[in-house]
């Protein structure tokens, strides 16, 4: 038997929203290396180009680490197959007509709502929902010590005189 109740939030997102629960944080949670892994070779063109686009902001936020692959794979993939349903919908309509006459939505249709909700399902695991991003508060930036202002700007700041 399962679990009960909705699986728990990775730290780093119960971080990045603020904790509003209070609850206390995981401290030994599993931490794996913080690094996007490698874009399988098998995903569909459209599912690399996704893959492409949201792994880099994933792993920026720190929301991607080397063994969630198969997960990033799975959306990507779910993502170009909705794709692919919605341009067929587009081209031959939304619904078929049998040999008998009866007229039924077109298996697209079907694909389409299977892979949104796959979609959706993945973008609440990584935080991508517009609702997860609101409830988000990253942590602020450094200020810049001079040596990485100097390396910055390329030049050393001369020192003022009198």
């Amino acid at each position: 038997m399962g679990r009960r109740g909705p699986a728990p939030k990775p730290t780093v997102l119960k971080i990045l929203q603020g904790n509003p629960g209070k609850r206390p944080l995981n401290k030994n949670e599993p931490k794996p290396k913080p690094v996007a892994p490698k874009c399988p070779s098998w995903l569909d063109k459209e599912a690399k180009r996704e893959w492409k686009r949201v792994a880099p902001e994933l792993e920026r936020l720190g929301l991607l680490t080397v063994v969630d692959g198969a997960a990033l794979a799975a959306y990507c993939q779910a993502y170009a197959r909705w794709k692919q349903a919605e341009e067929i919908i587009k081209r031959e309509g939304m619904t078929v007509t049998t040999e008998t006459g009866y007229v039924m939505p077109h298996p697209a249709v079907k694909i389409a709502e299977k892979s949104m909700q796959l979609i959706r399902a993945f973008c609440a695991e990584f935080g991508l929902t517009p609702s997860s991003r609101g409830r988000m508060s990253l942590p602020e930036q450094k200020e810049e010590d001079e040596f990485e202002e100097f390396l910055r700007r390329g030049k050393a700041k001369k020192p003022s005189s009198g």
